[in-house]
């Protein structure tokens, strides 16, 4: 028997709500939408592991927002987020479902800005705060925040936070909200630390597992190429113009090497920046604006963007530097293929080690990665791969 097919509708939510995702076009839940949002509307605890780009932002938004009392000037939702980019991706979010809302207000915490600014945030008295971890603690210490009324807490992406550093920090915030109804850790990868975390404060708690399967993996086809180390540039360059890519993200593995091959490919002449942790954040505010609303045709990074960034309608990814963790690989070219779209993630390799580190990712993660050369005409085509030849034994 086929199940029932559900929808927002279905889920007993607001009119404000239906209205807002259906003004936003969405009318059915993902799987982790589906599994999340009734536990979070019940008050549950809930640990959830689930896939980049499944929609894990909503599923602890939506019921966040339902909760929140706007007659109540105090903070009711708190979500921590490990970096500044992921605050602000979720707070845009957040404030896309308030449309038909009245007085629910959102305010986002993150260190790189002034503080001041973001005091007069909070003196606005907003209902839900998205924050990371060391600058919300810094406006706890200067009195400019209480924890004390907060209901939900939600750790967004919380392998990553945890494995940054900010154990201890999240901990005593946690323990701060003494009158939390309800904690939700979220994240692609159940960690160590993540599971220490649930153990100490979570109470009967809700265990959600989305596997990658096929309506909530991306469809994502994967290619590699071989080049010298003179020719990486030249032939991502070259891989662009080719193939007709209009929406492209680079990621690099160091910020000098993002800057270079930005530098690079401005001289070029193509449209293109680059985010990473040298440059301020009110220019990687504006460039990230300028990349989701087309302006910027390639955006090149360090892997400070490639969680939690949504942008619907990237068409590549390239690998300019093979990452250093197999987790990394995954949230990369997570940043294609996203609402139902097909992506492509490419990536250039330039010297055995990161042959082996590819094989090693290819491996972990199950994924076909497809190895291309160029051909006498100047198309790519795949690369054969010719048989390891059988030593000779040798007789004395």
């Amino acid at each position: 028997m086929d199940e029932k097919i559900i929808e927002f509708r279905d889920m007993g939510l607001s009119q404000q709500m239906l209205k807002a995702l259906e003004k936003k076009g969405y009318g059915y839940p993902t799987t982790i939408q589906q599994k999340a949002i009734p536990e979070f509307l019940q008050w549950r605890d809930v640990i959830a592991k689930a896939p980049t780009g499944t929609g894990k932002t909503f599923a602890f938004g939506i019921p966040m927002i339902e909760h929140a009392d706007p007659a109540c000037d105090q903070v009711q939702g708190l979500i921590l987020a490990p970096t500044r980019e992921l605050a602000i991706q979720i707070g845009d979010e957040l404030r896309s479902l308030l449309t038909y809302y009245q007085g629910i207000r959102v305010a986002v915490l993150y260190g790189g800005a002034g503080i001041v600014g973001q005091a007069k945030q909070l003196e606005k008295k907003p209902q839900i705060v998205v924050a990371t971890p060391g600058r919300l603690m810094d406006h706890y210490n200067r009195k400019n925040i209480r924890l004390d009324k907060i209901q939900t807490v939600v750790l967004d992406e919380a392998d990553r936070m945890l494995d940054m550093g900010f154990f201890k920090d999240v901990t005593r915030i946690i323990e701060k909200v003494k009158n939390r109804r309800n904690l939700g850790l979220f994240s692609a990868t159940i960690s160590q630390e993540v599971m220490t975390v649930s153990w100490m404060y979570q109470r009967d708690e809700v265990e959600i597992t989305v596997e990658p399967k096929q309506e909530d993996r991306p469809d994502i086809v994967q290619y590699c190429m071989t080049v010298t180390p003179l020719e990486k540039a030249e032939s991502a360059l070259r891989l662009i113009r080719s193939q007709g890519f209009e929406r492209v993200m680079i990621f690099c593995n160091t910020k000098h090497m993002c800057q270079r091959l930005c530098d690079d490919f401005q001289r070029a002449g193509e449209n293109c920046q680059c985010i990473h942790g040298d440059i301020r954040q009110s220019q990687r505010e504006k460039t990230m604006q300028q990349y989701r609303d087309g302006k910027i045709a390639i955006l090149i990074a360090t892997d400070v963007a490639s969680r939690g960034i949504d942008v619907d309608d990237v068409e590549c990814v390239i690998n300019y530097d093979i990452p250093e963790e197999n987790e990394y690989y995954v949230h990369r070219i997570g940043r294609t293929g996203r609402a139902k779209r097909k992506g492509v993630a490419w990536s250039i390799v330039s010297n055995f080690p990161e042959k082996a580190k590819l094989d090693e990712i290819a491996k972990f993660s199950q994924y076909e990665i497809k190895p291309m050369v160029w051909d006498a005409e100047g198309n790519l085509s795949e690369e054969t791969v010719k048989a390891p030849v059988a030593p000779k034994r040798r007789f004395r």
